[in-house]
């Protein structure tokens, strides 16, 4: 458990010691996956304003070069590369490891930033939904993880980034799916520093709970019409109401929250005051949140 804001762990300082030196970004080079838009896009922007190189990957290759050109426009000086990854697919993402190293030198560190969404009951869910969200929220960070560990250790100052959610920490009916692929992403990710701990390898790893923030995946998510059985709206307007509900915190803000975590190598990061303020309702509450979250959906219901 992270310690209260103003309060210092035990020992903090010692621990600070003993892990690698992630204080400044400058002239280092990130990998950054979904780095077309939105929270990708912003911790690229970030990092090139702080002097640190960039390897880029997304499955849209125009947001993609638009990102790298912001990025050379905010700091002509560097070294940017950009490769079309689907982070589902493991062999393209290893091929992309490799050869981002190679075109870098190195790479000290791995934000797994790319995810999906989609909105359907755990009753009806379609397989090849379920299976393609895991893919990409859950199985494209094992693989980047795994990817680029090799490289982030021979840098001697690695640092994995992964991004979870507020529904990595609570749950909600009718994002059951990616409830668990974020859920999955807290695990393998605490587990990962522990053990990166445990042999004293010179990376370390933060993992990333944004609330409600300004993206694009509400408008890509999939829909199944067992939620609009539930929520009495329609695929349009489930949809409006999704992007409404994330309609908090810009992916610029996210980007230097999550880039001060790692400055400070925090275990974890929560984005938002929205994700703030759950996780201090959900530490007080325990399981009892979720009669709370089940009346608010009532509610929503009626007002449809």
């Amino acid at each position: 458990m992270d310690p209260a804001p103003g309060e210092s762990a035990p020992h903090a300082h010692k621990t600070l010691k003993a892990l690698p030196d992630m204080k400044h970004f400058n002239d280092k080079v990130a990998a950054i996956t979904g780095a077309a838009s939105g929270i990708g896009r912003a911790l690229a922007l970030a990092l090139a304003g702080r002097g640190c190189h960039l390897a880029l990957s997304d499955i849209d290759p125009v947001g993609l070069a638009a990102t790298a050109a912001l990025a050379s426009q905010r700091n002509p000086g560097l070294r940017i590369s950009t490769a079309q990854v689907d982070t589902a697919d493991r062999a393209a993402v290893y091929a992309w490891a490799d050869q981002a190293a190679a075109s870098h030198g190195q790479i000290h560190l791995i934000f797994n930033n790319a995810g999906v969404a989609l909105s359907t009951t755990l009753e009806h869910v379609k397989r090849e939904d379920f299976e393609w969200l895991m893919s990409i929220n859950f199985w494209g960070v094992v693989w980047g993880t795994q990817a680029f560990l090799p490289h982030l250790r021979a840098s001697g100052d690695g640092h994995v980034v992964n991004l979870s959610s507020l529904f990595g920490l609570m749950s909600l009916p009718l994002n059951g799916c990616y409830n668990a692929s974020k859920f999955a992403v807290r695990g393998y990710t605490e587990a990962l520093r522990m053990e990166l701990e445990l042999v004293k390898a010179p990376v370390s790893a933060t993992c990333v709970h944004p609330g409600g923030v300004r993206t694009q995946i509400a408008r890509q998510a999939r829909w199944d019409p067992s939620a609009s059985l539930i929520t009495g709206r329609d695929t349009e307007k489930s949809r409006a109401r999704f992007d409404q509900l994330l309609n908090g915190t810009s992916a610029e803000s996210a980007a230097l929250q999550i880039l001060r975590a790692v400055e400070r190598n925090q275990r974890r990061v929560l984005v938002g005051r929205d994700a703030k303020l759950a996780d201090k309702l959900l530490r007080l509450l325990g399981s009892w949140y979720q009669p709370l979250v089940l009346a608010a959906a009532r509610r929503a219901a009626r007002r449809r």
